[in-house]
C-alpha cells in the first residue's frame, strides 16, 4: 500500500507564506507526476500544480508567479512554496500521486488526506 500524507497547511494573512509538503510512502518503483490540487467549499477540486520526473513543472493561472512546485525524488516527496498568498487561495488542498509499483508497465494513483489552507486577516 502507498500513502501520501500532507502537512504544512494552516492560517496565514493575505500577503504571507506557507510551504505545503507531501510524502509519499510504501511499496513504491518510481513516481511519474505528483500534482497538487484545491477545493474550496462549494467548488469544484482543481489542479494548481503538477510536476513529472523530468523536472516540467505546470500550473494554474491564477497562481503562476506565487506559487512553486518542488521535488525530492529520493525522499518521494513534493512540496508547495505558497506566496503572495490571497483569500481566494483558502481552500482543502490535496496531494496526488500517479506512480509504478514495480518494473512492468501498471500505474496506481494516490491521494493524500487533504490540508486546510486559510487565509484571512
Amino acid at each position: 500500500q502507498v500513502q501520501l500524507v500532507e502537512s504544512g497547511g494552516g492560517l496565514v494573512q493575505p500577503g504571507g507564506s506557507l510551504r505545503l509538503s507531501c510524502s509519499a510512502s510504501g511499496i513504491i518503483f518510481s513516481i511519474n507526476f505528483m500534482n497538487w490540487y484545491r477545493q474550496a467549499p462549494g467548488k469544484e477540486r482543481e489542479l494548481v500544480a503538477g510536476e513529472n520526473s523530468g523536472g516540467t513543472t505546470s500550473y494554474a493561472d491564477s497562481v503562476k508567479g506565487r506559487f512553486t512546485i518542488s521535488r525530492d525524488n529520493a525522499k518521494n516527496t513534493a512540496y508547495l512554496q505558497m506566496n503572495s498568498l490571497k483569500p481566494e487561495d483558502s481552500a482543502v488542498y490535496y496531494c496526488y500521486a500517479h506512480l509504478k509499483k514495480d518494473s512492468s508497465h501498471r500505474v496506481y494513483q494516490y491521494w493524500g488526506q487533504g490540508t486546510q489552507v486559510t487565509v484571512s486577516s
